[in-house]
């Protein structure tokens, strides 16, 4: 990575945005949105909308898309004594893996209430569910639940979607259904708390207009975590502590990857997600091959991608690490231009905004 210390100053990756610009409802459908697209190379924008990505992507293109699955993570509850609690699952597959070994769900979870939840707290929620705090540790509570190994089942039940912070009316009298709109058309692998947000403006039409002008897609799964709504709170951006994901990437993919890889084609990744998926197995093991595990990778300026040719994705919160991560793949000058255009051209922003195309 380049020795110029000034690129690492958190400052350099901010922007101003007008609350207003903030998506609180997703477009009426998925790819009506609207799409920026940039030369990474020469720094010109465009302006289409979403619905023509096939007609932008090249024919031997390769599309990789996250198919992982958001779960109804937030929970509504009481305590014994009457007082309101709200619960958010941050880890769904720690949950599971606690299921499977001890016969018990156990799971780290953000829990507002008028009063913290001290351990030993019991918290009661819709059809006869409940749930104990066991732990509390840096701002997490640690909740074992009663619905044991049929976790699932609960959550479906009683859950509502984990919209992001930035969306204040957390679904409430929703104008849209959110639980079928916060999900890709392609969602299969149940884990996530929080949608590769990316992937919301594709339809199954525009996916098969897609297939039909022979560029392929390719799957990987990464569950994401709150973690990726936190802002990096250090100046100097290298000392920011990521979170981990849980990842997981077929052989099919790896060998489809590596077959465009090898024959020059581009690789194009549907979110940020998708990127750190397949850089960071690429850094692990030296080639893309089967793989899964926990993925904390962090990419700022001066990281070197090995992959990812192209990049969709939606625009970011301001002194954030997805920011700092298309900065890294596009140039952060590129990058601060294109987000003041999209400002000025009063494009929608994060979760439900639109999106952009950088290659």
């Amino acid at each position: 990575m380049p020795d110029n210390k000034a690129i690492y100053n958190l400052d350099l990756y901010d922007y101003p945005l007008d609350k207003e610009l903030i998506a609180q409802i997703p477009s009426r459908d998925r790819t009506e949105s609207r799409l920026l697209c940039m030369s990474r190379s020469t720094g010109k924008i465009t302006h289409r909308r979403f619905s023509q990505l096939p007609e932008i992507l090249l024919p031997d293109d390769l599309l990789v898309i996250n198919d992982t699955q958001v779960i109804k993570a937030r929970l509504l509850g009481r305590k014994e004594t009457g007082g309101q609690v709200e619960a958010l699952l941050i880890d769904y597959a720690a949950g599971m893996e606690s299921a499977a070994q001890t016969g018990r769900f156990c799971a780290p979870c953000l829990v507002r209430a008028s009063k913290p939840c001290r351990p030993g707290t019991s918290i009661l929620f819709d059809k006869g569910y409940w749930a104990r705090v066991i732990a509390v540790n840096d701002g997490n509570s640690f909740l074992e639940f009663s619905c044991g190994q049929d976790a699932p089942a609960m959550f479906e039940k009683i859950g509502l979607p984990p919209l992001p912070p930035y969306i204040l009316r957390q679904g409430q009298n929703a104008p849209v259904d959110d639980a079928a709109r916060y999900q890709t058309v392609y969602a299969c692998n149940q884990g996530a708390v929080a949608a590769p947000t990316a992937g919301l403006h594709f339809s199954e039409p525009l996916l098969e207009a897609i297939r039909q002008k022979g560029i392929g897609i390719a799957t990987v799964t990464l569950h994401v975590g709150y973690g990726t709504f936190m802002p990096v709170r250090e100046q100097d951006i290298r000392r920011h502590n990521m979170h981990s994901e849980r990842y997981s990437l077929p052989q099919k993919s790896a060998d489809a990857i590596n077959r465009a890889k090898k024959e020059g084609r581009r690789v194009i990744a549907v979110g940020t997600t998708c990127v750190r998926t397949l850089e960071y197995s690429m850094l692990k093991n030296g080639l893309l091959k089967q793989d899964s595990g926990n993925c904390d990778l962090f990419i700022y300026p001066g990281f070197c991608f090995q992959i990812v040719d192209g990049l969709v994705t939606n625009f970011h919160l301001p002194r954030s690490s997805l920011l700092l991560l298309v900065s890294a793949f596009a140039g952060r000058e590129n990058i601060l231009a294109a987000y003041k255009e999209a400002v000025r051209e009063k494009y929608r922003f994060f979760s439900y905004g639109d999106a952009s195309f950088l290659a």
